[in-house]
């Protein structure tokens, strides 16, 4: 997923995916691990997304604190 598309959804459908996200990893995990997973990029992708929403949110918050600073 681009920036430009997690930039432009609301707080709390970023907060749904991020939960949706770390739980579709853990679970991807167990499948590595057990030798049931055929599609291994997509870990990469889920962590790669995972830091791009938390760094959205890491960035509001900043932006948010210079204001009110």
């Amino acid at each position: 997923m681009k920036i430009k598309e997690l930039k432009s959804k609301k707080d709390d459908e970023l907060k749904k995916m991020l939960l949706d996200f770390k739980k579709e990893l853990f679970n991807l995990r167990f499948q590595k691990v057990s030798g049931e997973l055929t599609k291994t990029h997509r870990i990469r992708y889920i962590r790669r997304t995972i830091a791009k929403i938390k760094t959205l949110f890491n960035t509001k918050e900043v932006n948010d604190a210079k204001k009110s600073a």
